[in-house]
């Protein structure tokens, strides 16, 4: 066995930790792998001091750096072809579930140490155990993302992080080809959106509305001209059932989904070709908002289905 020596961070006692001898084929998963000592690291202010917004702007001009939350997340950000920057682990999950994480992650450096120093490092218990620093990319424009999509998703002032993480999951998974977000969305690289979300915020494309196509308009306008019928989510004397049959039809649909409070702007309601809402029974005349993107994401994404998309 390897025994390794280590005190500091608060230990009042001297730490012996005993490692398996493990076979060249087992061995440390990772050659760069640096136990944490000093909590005051400037390599560790990543994960320790900077703000979502901080992060958000981190390499600014150019695109920032965000947080995976689990070697399931991270993975999926790697395979989507996200670039590392570091890794923060839990000494225990160095052979465990982190390890092949780890190893596709070569030349960049893993810091590791007990999972209370962590917390205490971080502020919360990490998720599986590990967290990973990667460089944001540029978005793509709003016409990249329309190009060959026939259903995607509009978030309008969607602020909840979980929220917005568990839309892109839902959007993943029942047949949305993209999601377009307004400025005034909580971002979906933010670390509880990205963790809800179960790294399908990889999965599915999106972006963010610019000034180019501020939202309502002239986005609406630009949607139309790509060939998108718009249908507002909003409960008016006008609203249409969700399997409405000339909703169901329109080749090209682009659902719009409203902040968790107010719901959407009239002026978006108003310049949408469709209102839509959904049949609720005991008195119940809403849901929230990542509910209700699921309920119509189903039914509204089955014409994919329908068409063998």
């Amino acid at each position: 066995m390897h025994i390794a020596y280590r005190s500091g961070i608060g230990y009042n006692k001297i730490c012996f930790i005993i490692y398996p001898v493990l076979s060249e084929e087992e061995s440390m998963p990772h050659a760069n792998i640096i136990y944490v000592t000093n909590l005051q690291l400037p390599e560790l202010e990543l994960y320790s001091r900077f703000s979502e917004n901080q992060l958000l702007h981190y390499f600014e001009p150019g695109p920032g750096v965000f947080i995976a939350e689990s070697p399931i997340v991270a993975g999926r950000a790697l395979d989507a072809g996200y670039e590392p920057i570091s890794i923060l682990v839990e000494e225990s999950e160095l052979y465990g579930a982190s390890a092949e994480l780890i190893s596709r992650c070569q030349g960049i450096p893993v810091y590791t140490a007990p999972g209370e120093v962590l917390t205490q490092l971080t502020g919360f218990a990490l998720t599986r155990g590990l967290l990973c620093a990667m460089r944001r990319r540029p978005l793509p424009s709003v016409a990249e993302i329309c190009a060959g999509a026939s259903r995607i998703a509009i978030l309008e002032n969607v602020v909840n992080p979980t929220n917005i993480g568990a839309i892109f999951r839902s959007a993943a998974a029942l047949n949305m080809d993209a999601v377009l977000l307004t400025s005034g969305c909580s971002d979906p690289l933010y670390r509880r959106a990205i963790r809800v979300s179960m790294g399908t915020v990889f999965q599915i494309p999106w972006t963010i509305f610019d000034r180019e196509y501020a939202w309502p308009q002239p986005a609406m306008s630009e949607l139309q001209k790509f060939g998108f019928k718009t249908a507002a989510m909003a409960l008016t004397d006008k609203s249409v059932c969700i399997d409405d049959p000339s909703v169901l039809a329109e080749e090209k649909l682009a659902i719009v989904l409203g902040t968790e409070g107010d719901g959407l702007a009239q002026k978006t309601i108003a310049d949408c070709d469709y209102t839509i809402r959904i049949p609720m029974s005991h008195g119940v005349d809403s849901l929230n908002v990542a509910a209700a993107s699921a309920v119509a994401f189903w039914q509204l994404g089955m014409k994919a289905v329908r068409d063998g998309k």
